[in-house]
Parts: C-alpha cells; structure tokens; sequence
C-alpha cells in the first residue's frame, strides 16, 4: 500500500514538473505558425476630439526581420494659427501587450511639465521609442522577454499597442482643457 502511495505520488510529480516545464517553454517561444491565429485588424487610427487629431499608425501590419515603425502623431486643426499644449516628456505613450505570450509591455516616461506648439494644419509626429521594465518579482519567463526585448527589439509575436496622447492646453492658473485621446492597432513580427 505504501509503495503503491509513493509510486503514485512520484508519477503525479513527474506529470507536474513535466507540464511546468512545457509551458514555461511554450510561453517564451512563439513560433510563426502561432501568429497564423492572430489577424490584425488596423494598423492605423485616427481620433477627433475637439480642435485636435491623434493618430496612432504602424507601418505594417508583418514586420520580418526588419524594425518595426511605429509612430503617433496630433495634428491642431482649430481657428487660430497655432496652438500651444502641455504635457509629459511627450505627448505620446505607447503601451502595449505581446498577445502570443500574453505579456504587458508599459510605456514610462519622464513627468517634467513640456510645452509644444502646434501649427494649424501640421501633424506633430514622434516614432516609438522602446520602454518598458520588469522586477525580479515577475516571472521569469516575463524577465527573459522583457531583457531581450529592451536590448534587441520586437520578438516574434502578435503586439496590440494601446496608445494615446495625453495634454492639456490653457494657460497656468486657468482652467485647463485636458485631452486623452486613445486608440489601438496591431502588427505582428517574425524575428
């Protein structure tokens, strides 16, 4: 009876370790018959809110073995000439999800208050720059991704970037019209 206990305790362990293992690796390598599951739906948007448009657009919707171009652009199409607007290091963030993997990718940046003038008519344009972080509290797997990719880039897989511009105009000590205006597109990459 014991052993009959212990055999069944050490298959069941195998069957554990052998199931963990298989997922960690299935979740870190993604493959190009994985992204033939994922179809992207738009690599470009356009939001209208107000006297300003965001955009948000990814060159392609396939990058292989080639850089990803990824930018964000606002455009001021009111009556005046120009239009001043405040706002973080940059107006633009960039978060996105890896959805293969399911893995988050943040978008930090400075918080110094800049201000940018706007010409009536002329998209304000800045292309992504990488960003991201982890802790040794997240999972390995994450950490491993995470470090190849603020070193070398994109990795094989399905990203959905959840982007938006964040500003406000009006002078200080005013009341203040604040913006947040979101989009989200999506490409894939074969490494």
């Amino acid at each position: 009876m014991i052993k009959r206990m212990v055999a069944i305790g050490l298959v069941v362990v195998g069957l554990t370790a052998c199931g963990t293992g298989n997922q960690g690796e299935q979740r870190s390598s993604v493959t190009v018959s994985d992204l033939e599951e994922y179809n992207v739906q738009q690599t470009a948007v356009e939001v209208t809110e107000g006297d300003f448009i965001y955009r948000l657009v990814s060159e392609k919707d396939y990058y292989k073995d080639e850089a990803v171009q990824l930018y964000a652009e606002l455009e001021y199409i009111g009556e005046k000439d120009e239009m001043t607007i405040y706002h973080a290091a940059s107006p633009f963030y960039f978060p996105m999800k890896e959805e293969v993997r399911g893995f988050d990718i943040g978008y930090s940046m400075n918080e110094p208050l800049v201000e940018t003038i706007l010409q009536q008519g002329e998209p304000y344009r800045e292309k992504y720059q990488r960003s991201g972080g982890y802790s040794d509290q997240d999972e390995e797997e994450y950490q491993n991704f995470m470090k190849d990719f603020l070193e070398n880039g994109f990795l094989t897989g399905y990203y959905i970037v959840n982007g938006f511009a964040d500003f406000y105009v009006g002078p200080e000590n005013v009341e203040k019209d604040m913006y947040r205006m979101e989009g989200q597109i999506g490409f894939k990459v074969e490494e």
